[in-house]
């Protein structure tokens, strides 16, 4: 069913389904006729809000999990709700200032990538999640080891020291002098530059004819630079904070859902490809429940905004994963100042 635009309500309509929404992001449970009545500002009785929110059901923008509960929002609602209701709380001059103080407190960008995913997540009381920017660190040393059975470890050395490996699959029998051979020719050529670099000119120069390398050295180099390159684009770094938010007391009394969501933040992969898709977006992009199929059984929704650095270039991607009944009121413009105010501190 394709749920009607917002201006195609009635007055009565909207407020009530505003009601019922707003209750539900509050309490995270269904608000019922005699709730909405209460008040009185709706000079409405219990049985006409009963026959609007029987018309906001069939339209697929409330949904009733028991016969005699109220109704809650269904996906297709929410995103009703924020695209065309939402009265977005903008944050205060202070609290705009206590973000950018605490970025700045945390030192280097590494750890205010941390100090970001942790800002977040006390925002929105949900999970804080920052795709880090993926940065080539300078290196130093290629080597590679025999591993025996047609296999070797690809080891590359940073500049600062770090140390990361790799397999190699090559078929047949390896030389050890051409595993020699083949380390030797790429730590002479790193000199300082990223890998990308470097392989971009053993590349030419092994094209060229110019590398002096026999063909199993050359193989070797060639198989080494596809694992490291193929690995380096697919490996996104994502930094998750809060998770332990996710399990509050509204969570108790659906733990499946809960255990589900868990079960989508560890499977990070996948997590970042959605963020990633948020890196072209002018504004902060809303991913709600099972609009995406990542969280159709979880019920899950992301807000997501890209971060950028001094020069506007977008390098990384931050956002909060929660359950559906985020106040993204108040999420969405925090998720927004916090890139804006990371991204001042981004070289």
């Amino acid at each position: 069913m394709v749920s009607p635009p917002v201006t195609e309500l009635t007055s009565r309509a909207r407020e009530i389904f505003r009601r019922v929404v707003e209750g539900y992001i509050d309490s995270g449970q269904p608000v019922g006729s005699k709730t909405l009545a209460a008040d009185g500002t709706l000079n409405l009785s219990p049985a006409s809000i009963r026959s609007v929110l029987a018309d906001l059901e069939n339209l697929g923008l409330l949904a009733a999990p028991h016969t005699s509960a109220g109704r809650l929002p269904t996906d297709a609602g929410l995103r009703i709700f924020v695209d065309g209701m939402m009265r977005v709380a903008e944050p205060t001059m202070q609290e705009q200032a206590a973000i950018e103080a605490r970025l700045a407190e945390a030192g280097p960008v590494e750890a205010a990538l941390q100090q970001a995913s942790a800002i977040l997540s006390d925002l929105s009381g949900a999970a804080g999640m920052v795709l880090v920017p993926q940065r080539e660190q300078r290196l130093a040393q290629f080597n590679l080891v025999d591993l025996g059975q047609g296999r070797a470890l690809a080891v590359l050395v940073g500049e600062d020291g770090g140390v990361e490996n790799r397999i190699v699959t090559i078929g047949g029998a390896l030389d050890h002098g051409a595993l020699d051979r083949a380390s030797n020719y790429v730590t002479a050529r790193l000199a300082g530059r990223t890998l990308a670099e470097a392989a971009q000119a053993m590349r030419a120069e092994i094209n060229a004819g110019k590398s002096q390398l026999d063909d199993a050295s050359r193989d070797l180099v060639e198989r080494g630079l596809a694992v490291w390159s193929e690995d380096a684009a697919a490996r996104p770094v994502l930094i998750v904070r809060g998770a332990a938010n996710l399990l509050d007391e509204s969570a108790l009394g659906d733990i499946e859902r809960v255990r589900m969501l868990l079960e989508d933040l560890e499977n990070k992969q996948s997590v970042a490809e959605l963020l990633d898709s948020a890196r072209e977006s002018e504004a902060t992009r809303i991913f709600i429940g099972s609009e995406n199929r990542l969280f159709a059984l979880s019920g899950s929704s992301i807000i997501a905004s890209p971060y950028r650095d001094r020069e506007g270039r977008v390098v990384g991607v931050l956002g909060v994963i929660g359950p559906t009944r985020l106040n993204y009121a108040r999420v969405v413009p925090m998720v927004d100042m916090t890139a804006r105010s990371l991204g001042k501190l981004i070289a």
